[in-house]
């Protein structure tokens, strides 16, 4: 290795990971570099490159900042019939090093046979963020089984079962960090393939994911949200989960639509819950897509108790709720050292006509109000707080379809909010915030759709 800047070292870093013997030769080298050589993991020499030093290399790397030593240096080891590779000039190189991407025994390489490094640099950087490093683990766990599945399994059995593996709970249990269990029903999975043949597996219970879409922007989706929309079979999801959240899912899953918005519920709750478990018995893998998180006002809890008592296998996802997304994209934050200094998330949904809440509670200053699903409560809302003490100025801000293009925003007081709210023609989901904060929206707001539409999204 000629040089031990930024680049050489990331390449002595690879090769060592590979098992090569390195002689690097530079004047000055990276603080890696150094602390390998002192090591005695590699070698280096503290000086300028001379062309004997390619004498009994396999590979020869020129990656100084000077073009010229390069140079010599490929002529060199090329006259000595030894491969070389330049640095800073991949079209002059006689192999191409590929962008890798390590997940523990499991290697993806990208490459662009030398006409864009750069771009192979950054299509790695992204791969990096979709590819979970569990993989690794699974590829461990399935090297650690593999001589007993060829041991154990017909050459015919040996692909289905790989799929099962790869594709069901086993694989979920090692990316949500359960790598004993995973071991443990692998052994399983194993044991009733060799009793039953790799086509008895299909008969087995699904799994259902509960997953948070979170409040309307798909990039605010967590990776492993993604990752388990793409996998399910059928989609269970609410009216409250953006349709660009929905597309998402695979082309050929199942779509059932269960409403789940307030009052109008195109499942009851128990039906859902039956629908799920019998969905799951049936093998399939259950996509429970949720608007926000499932844990909050959103009746997962109530859901995976269902799928416990049936022994359905089950994983939640959480994610971004309502308030926080809506919150952030409208410029309020929820706490603040100055106006808040607690936030309390409520439900507005009328039950049997009533609101009925601990109004004293929250008619509090020093703190923030959150009220889910509070629309149709919403003079009530504004009546009782006033009541109960805040004034009627106090700031209030009405956020519609937040986090997405359509998002709008009403800002008033508890005496006017009302009238301002009857007055705008949005009808998507809506989220109340009151509490000082709100003031904070015209210095911090920064997300404005209306802006690109040329359509203001502000009502104030």
């Amino acid at each position: 290795m000629f040089g031990a800047g930024r680049i050489a070292t990331r390449r002595v870093e690879r090769l060592q990971a590979a098992g090569a013997r390195l002689t690097v030769v530079a004047p000055e080298a990276s603080d890696d570099i150094r602390r390998w050589a002192a090591e005695g993991r590699i070698e280096w020499r503290s000086r300028e490159a001379d062309i004997t030093d390619v004498a009994g290399a396999v590979l020869v790397f020129a990656a100084t900042d000077n073009p010229a030593i390069n140079e010599r240096m490929a002529a060199a080891a090329r006259a000595a019939g030894i491969p070389v590779q330049r640095a800073d000039a991949a079209d002059e190189s006689d192999f191409l090093v590929p962008a890798l991407i390590h997940r523990g025994p499991l290697q993806i390489a990208v490459a662009s046979d030398g006409t864009a490094p750069t771009l192979s640099r950054r299509l790695k950087a992204q791969l990096e963020t979709w590819i979970p490093r569990a993989y690794g683990d699974l590829a461990e766990l399935a090297g650690a089984f593999r001589a007993e599945v060829r041991t154990r399994l017909p050459a015919a059995a040996r692909a289905p079962f790989w799929h099962r593996v790869f594709d069901g709970p086993i694989a979920e249990k090692v990316f949500a960090g359960r790598y004993v269990d995973a071991q443990r029903d692998l052994e399983a999975e194993l044991l009733a393939a060799s009793e039953t043949g790799a086509e008895g597996l299909e008969t087995r219970v699904g799994e259902v994911y509960l997953v948070g879409g979170g409040p309307g922007d798909p990039d605010l989706l967590t990776f492993r949200a993604l990752r388990l929309m793409q996998r399910a079979d059928v989609v269970l999801y609410d009216s409250l989960v953006a349709p660009a959240i929905v597309d998402l899912v695979p082309s050929d899953a199942e779509r059932i639509h269960v409403g789940k918005r307030a009052s109008r519920h195109t499942l009851p709750q128990p039906d859902i819950n039956t629908l799920m478990v019998d969905l799951a018995r049936a093998g399939r893998r259950v996509l429970r897509l949720k608007g926000g998180d499932p844990f909050t006002f959103g009746r997962g809890g109530e859901e995976i108790a269902e799928l416990a008592e049936s022994g359905i296998p089950f994983q939640v996802v959480p994610g971004i709720t309502a308030a926080n997304g809506c919150a952030a994209y409208a410029g309020i934050p929820l706490t603040h050292r100055d106006y808040a200094q607690s936030v309390i998330f409520v439900t507005g949904h009328l039950k049997g006509g009533e609101l009925k809440l601990s109004w004293q509670e929250l008619a509090r200053p020093g703190q923030t109000v959150v009220f889910f699903m509070g629309r149709r409560a919403l003079s009530t809302i504004c009546r009782e707080l006033a009541a109960h003490g805040l004034p009627d100025d106090w700031p209030v801000a009405m956020v519609i379809d937040g986090t997405t293009s359509h998002q709008r925003l009403i800002v008033g007081s508890l005496s006017d909010m009302p009238a301002r709210e009857a007055a705008c023609d949005a009808t998507g989901p809506a989220l109340l915030i009151v509490g000082e904060v709100v003031r904070l929206h015209e210095k911090l707001g920064w997300f404005d759709p209306g802006r690109v539409a040329g359509q203001p999204i502000s009502q104030s």
